[in-house]
């Protein structure tokens, strides 16, 4: 059964706690930004491993359950996908993060959808009903997931939709990372 949305400030736990940070961290960085993906590490698995790391960061065993840590800039061309397709984790990572931005049509507005990609896209860049929205998306391994969804038109903190399954595609596609190592180590 699918949980119903609430707003992130009514979400708790540690990895929409991860979620909140990445959001307001995207906030802070306006609209219109690149797609981004984040290590999700353990904060005490991280302190033990990497303490030069940790003692940079500011970090303690007590700083929190996970701590994001940004990846690389995308290459030119590539989008998230692209990316996701083609990205194993190592067993340190405990989770996977990303923020993107996407428009988001009506419903029935599918229908209408030329097959060819550019034409996708400039049928829904033009849609007088397009939705922009930011999305963050977190994966663990445990299975575990957590969305935030803000709404250009409502961007508002008070307004920023969460739910562990808000983004069922992104979703598949992070935890996908994260089982192909677990899937390479069994072999």
């Amino acid at each position: 059964m699918t949980e119903a949305p609430a707003t992130l400030h009514e979400k708790s736990g540690p990895l929409y706690a991860v979620v909140r940070e990445l959001e307001a961290h995207a906030s802070e960085s306006g609209w219109d930004q690149p797609e981004r993906l984040f290590a999700i590490a353990d904060t005490a698995d991280l302190v033990q491993r990497e303490p030069a790391l940790a003692q940079a960061l500011g970090l303690d065993a007590s700083s929190g359950a996970f701590t994001p840590i940004e990846q690389d800039a995308l290459g030119a061309g590539q989008s998230l996908e692209d990316v996701l397709a083609r990205i194993t984790w190592p067993a340190e990572v405990a989770g996977v993060a990303a923020i993107a931005e996407r428009l988001v049509l009506p419903p029935g507005a599918d229908d209408a959808i030329p097959e060819d990609p550019t034409g996708a896209t400039e049928y829904a860049a033009n849609h007088p009903d397009r939705q922009e929205v930011r999305i963050v998306a977190a994966a663990l391994r445990t299975g575990e997931s957590a969305c935030a969804l803000r709404l250009r038109s409502h961007d508002s903190d008070e307004l920023v939709l969460a739910g562990p399954d808000l983004v069922p595609g992104l979703l598949m596609q992070l935890h996908a990372t994260l089982d192909l190592e677990e899937t390479a180590a069994d072999e």
